[in-house]
Formats: structure tokens, C-alpha cells, sequence
């Protein structure tokens, strides 16, 4: 691959995802930063590659047939990079199998409850009134934790999410893992999921991929105006 990968990222979990594929994957890239506090997913040229209005997304010069491809949500971009690389998408057509159906998992169940969490226990009661609602903050830390159950246990027959081997499900399934301390989590009674959480944060292309960006990483509950886009628009 001669041409970098444009990435359009901001230092979020979802955006974490892709940074640490390509690092873990030795992709050449560039990063395109998305200001989402600032409101730089609603612009028009973003909107092009990703009409969802969310990052990550990127644009591979090098697409099938040589062609450039955009493609958007962390998925779909985490699914492409194997296929194009041949790693970390499962040795067998089993693995392969396991790796889709956590990565769905990842997609469909945590990523979701984990940001309601998120919003509901970190976010929603800083705001301006206070939305400090006791039901929605139990309803989302109980399915979270009952999600994290559901890992702990798998974690507890294979060494990482879909097996024996490292793939494009844990790239997904750790970067929202990493924060269970402000989803109000623990971890005393997930030993599996612990180990596991030390075992794939010790990986240099992790590492290097949570680090991107890493000091425009800011404090949604003390800022207004990015509030106001990210939750009310």
C-alpha cells in the first residue's frame, strides 16, 4: 500500500476502534480531525463520506480494484480492514463467524448501553437544567453490567473475545470496555474480563492507536456549547 488511508477521527471509543486497527494492522494514515464538540460532523463536505453525521470514517485511495471507497460506522470500516489485510479477522471460516457475531455484539448491545450509561450517569446531570434521572441510570448501568457478565464469561473459556486469537472484536469491544469505571462497573466479581482488560491495553498497537489525538480529549460535563450539539441537535 503506497497511499495513506484518510481517517476522519475524533478520540472517542468508536473512534479509538479504527486508530487501533490501523496501528495493530502497520496501515499508513492520515488523521482528519472531527471536531464534534464543535460541530464539524454536520459539515457538508463530512456529510459526503459519512451521511450518519458520526465518526469515525475513512477514505481508502487504494479501494477494491484500485479504486478510492469511503466508508462509514466502526464496523463496517473494522470488517473492511481485515478482509483488505487478511488479519485479525479470524484464521478459519469459524473464527471468522465468532468474530462477526461478537463485533455485532460490540455494535448492537454494548456500544449502545455503555454510551447511554455514559450520558445518563456522567453527562445528563451536568447539564443546564440538570437531567439527573435515577430510572434511566439504572436501567443503563444494570444492562451494562449485565453485558460485562456476559463477556466475563466468554473471556473465561478463550484467551480473547472470539477464541484464541486477537481480532477485530476485541479492537471493538476494548476501547468502551476500558471505561467501565464511569459506567459505574466493576470488576471484582469479572477476573476474566480483568485480565483481559491488562493483556490487550499492554499491546503497543493499542497503545498507539488510544494515544491519537489523545490531548483533545475534553470534559463534555463542563462544556455548553458542545452539549448543545451533541445532545440536543
Amino acid at each position: 500500500m503506497t497511499h495513506p488511508i484518510d481517517l476522519f477521527y475524533w478520540p472517542t471509543p468508536n473512534g479509538w476502534k479504527i486508530t487501533i486497527a490501523l496501528e495493530e494492522m502497520g496501515l499508513p494514515y492520515s488523521v482528519h480531525l472531527i471536531d464534534i464538540g464543535a460541530g464539524a460532523q454536520f459539515e457538508p463536505e463530512f456529510l459526503k463520506i459519512a451521511p450518519n453525521n458520526r465518526m469515525p470514517a475513512i477514505t481508502d485511495p487504494e479501494g477494491p480494484d484500485g479504486a478510492p471507497i469511503s466508508i462509514f460506522e466502526s464496523g463496517a470500516i473494522l470488517q473492511y480492514l481485515a478482509r483488505k489485510t487478511g488479519q485479525f479477522g479470524g484464521p478459519t471460516e469459524r473464527d471468522r463467524i465468532a468474530v462477526d457475531q461478537w463485533l455485532m455484539w460490540q455494535m448492537g448491545g454494548l456500544g449502545p448501553m455503555a454510551g447511554q450509561a455514559h450520558h445518563f450517569l456522567k453527562y445528563a446531570p451536568a447539564m443546564d437544567p440538570p437531567n439527573d434521572l435515577p430510572y434511566a441510570k439504572d436501567r443503563y448501568r444494570r444492562e451494562t453490567g449485565r453485558l460485562y457478565g456476559v463477556l466475563d464469561r466468554q473471556l473465561a473459556q478463550h484467551a480473547f473475545v472470539a477464541g484464541d486469537f486477537f481480532s477485530i472484536a476485541d479492537m471493538a469491544i476494548w476501547p468502551w470496555a476500558c471505561l467501565w469505571e464511569g459506567q459505574q462497573q466493576t470488576l471484582d466479581d469479572k477476573p476474566h474480563m480483568a485480565r483481559w482488560l491488562d493483556v490487550v491495553g499492554a499491546r503497543p498497537g493499542v497503545q498507539a492507536g488510544r494515544a491519537v489525538a489523545a490531548e483533545k480529549r475534553n470534559n463534555l460535563q463542563n462544556d455548553r456549547q458542545a452539549q448543545d450539539l451533541l445532545f440536543k441537535r
